[in-house]
């Protein structure tokens, strides 16, 4: 009867092991949707209106060969290729000073630009360049295009103004304005 039982008890300890735990699954979707962006900004400020860049005009020389500005940074974020534009605000300066009527300094001709450096993985449109200024206008320009998407693409721009001996002493002002555009 001992055999019997312990036969019995295997039987049932064998049963238990080969029975299966119960379960259950539950799945649920997650959808990202994500919309185009784009952001532009200057690295100085980290917003989209960069310090103003004062050019000094002191001596005969500064008058005749030009002053240049420090190179000013700027940052694109996007999710999609993208171009860069860059035009003027006016076609001439606004002008604060002593003189009346004021004065009438046009941008062409007097305000270029170059980019000395570019870290978009896009190519600097001509008639700009790394190593030469071109003239701005209050036209767009393209100044960069088919740039990479990214999340830190940068590049540097500088100023350089010959305003020549032909404008009285005063502040001479004008709003250059960049446009990132995916394409």
């Amino acid at each position: 009867m001992k055999k019997v039982i312990a036969i019995i008890a295997l039987g049932i300890t064998g049963f238990a092991a080969k029975a299966q735990s119960p379960s259950s699954t539950a799945t649920q979707t997650v959808n990202l949707n994500l919309s185009n962006a784009i952001e532009l900004t200057f690295t100085g400020s980290g917003t989209a209106t960069g310090a103003a860049v004062n050019l000094a005009f002191n001596t005969v020389n500064d008058y005749a060969n030009g002053v240049a500005s420090a190179e000013q940074t700027l940052r694109v974020r996007s999710n999609r290729r993208f171009g860069v534009t860059v035009r003027t605000n006016n076609a001439n300066f606004t002008y604060t000073g002593a003189v009346t009527p004021a004065p009438v300094m046009p941008v062409t001709g007097v305000l270029d630009l170059r980019v000395p450096a570019n870290g978009t993985g896009g190519t600097i449109a001509s008639p700009f360049s790394a190593s030469s200024y071109a003239d701005l206008s209050n036209t767009a320009q393209n100044l960069l295009s088919n740039c990479a998407n990214g999340g830190n693409q940068t590049f540097n721009i500088q100023y350089n103004a010959t305003p020549g001996f032909a404008y009285p002493a005063g502040t001479y002002t004008v709003d250059v304005v960049y446009t990132a555009t995916q394409l």
